[in-house]
């Protein structure tokens, strides 16, 4: 049985669960108050449930401690990411009790990043790392959070632009270093990412079959994946292995021959300047090798396997379509309405001779 008392003018409450003495402040001058705080302890205990005053004592600090804990030991490969939604989340959270983060305080801290013209998907990130911590303390046993409060995301425009066209690919290789030409080559035919291009390794092709392959946890998804590539590249693959530096065990060489492709920002920029194509994302080439598969008629399927992509929606992230899709499709409508109009002439025609016919008559 739980008991009430007080404390100079304010009333404390006294409660027991599974033999453990629990003493909470009522925060008030008011005998009812407390009464009915106590009334609501022992029935959450009654219900099996943790006292309120066990979810007080847990701090965001401690949530966050957990979130990134989590992350060191399931060895996520975007920890770097989540360190710096934590650091944000801390400038506005740290030392909050966890009934203290609500649905209120979240809207201010997301109020406050836009001040700082923070984008929206780096808010959003933010904000999903904050829920990710809130439900890991919901699941922990005993839990350290009692419920996780609503948390509005914002809205997000994130169709990927940007696309290389044939020609335009072949001026930026044209004008590249020599030893950035095969490694934009592949990127352009895979739409595999610059990391992975980059850490590929002689153990992972078969020249003679003309397959390359990624194992599992090499992706940043961790899937594994296996591609057969084109005459071209097969090509490019068998002259780098005649001329390969042993016992360097990459495919793709930085400029001095002494280790493998790394940074290059500068030299990209100067390419794509020197090719007069404006400045572009070599990321670009991930999102046309996807399109110029999918225009080629490879499977929807196939294309994600080959790209490493996991779910579909990246054909709408993507916005798969460019002038030249929509200038096709505006010549494909013209001749569906000269079809229209035609069949209406005809028909028109028609019924003009049959009139004259029956006039003559």
């Amino acid at each position: 049985m739980g008991s009430l008392y007080r404390r100079g003018n304010v009333w404390w409450i006294k409660y027991y669960r599974n033999g453990n003495a629990y003493r909470e402040s009522s925060k008030s001058t008011k005998k009812m108050v407390a009464k009915k705080l106590l009334d609501r302890r022992e029935g959450n205990i009654s219900q099996g449930k943790l006292p309120g005053i066990h979810f007080e004592k847990v701090n965001f600090d401690q949530l966050a401690e957990d979130f990134l804990r989590d992350y060191r030991i399931n060895h996520k490969k975007s920890i770097k990411r989540a360190e710096r939604s934590v650091a944000k989340l801390k400038e506005a959270f740290e030392g909050y009790r966890v009934p203290a983060i609500s649905t209120q305080k979240i809207s201010e801290f997301v109020e406050t990043r836009m001040q700082e013209k923070a984008a929206n998907a780096t808010i959003n990130r933010e904000l999903a790392a904050l829920k990710r911590m809130l439900n890991l303390g919901k699941n922990q046993s005993p839990p350290l959070v009692d419920r996780v409060p609503y948390i509005p995301m914002l809205k997000e425009n994130n169709a990927r632009k940007g696309f290389f066209e044939h020609g335009e690919f072949l001026a930026v290789r044209e004008v590249a270093p020599e030893y950035l030409k095969d490694f934009i080559t592949f990127a352009y035919k895979t739409g595999w990412r610059v990391s992975e291009i980059a850490k590929l390794t002689w153990s992972q092709v078969d020249r003679k079959q003309g397959i390359v392959r990624l194992e599992v946890g090499e992706t940043k998804n961790d899937d594994g994946r296996t591609i057969y590539v084109d005459t071209e590249v097969k090509a490019i693959l068998q002259s780098r292995w005649d001329n390969r530096r042993a016992p360097l065990p990459y495919v793709f060489l930085n400029r001095f021959g002494n280790d493998r492709v790394k940074r290059f920002d500068k030299t990209w920029k100067k390419a794509c300047k020197d090719a007069k194509i404006g400045l572009r994302h070599f990321h670009d080439f991930r999102r046309t090798a996807v399109r110029n598969m999918v225009r080629s008629g490879i499977p929807e399927r196939v294309a994600m396997m080959i790209s490493g992509h996991k779910t579909r929606s990246v054909f709408d992230r993507y916005n798969i379509v460019n002038d030249s899709d929509l200038r096709a499709a505006a010549e494909k409508q013209e001749k569906y309405f000269d079809s229209i109009s035609g069949t209406i002439s005809g028909t028109i025609h028609q019924i003009d001779e049959k009139i004259k016919s029956q006039k003559a008559l």
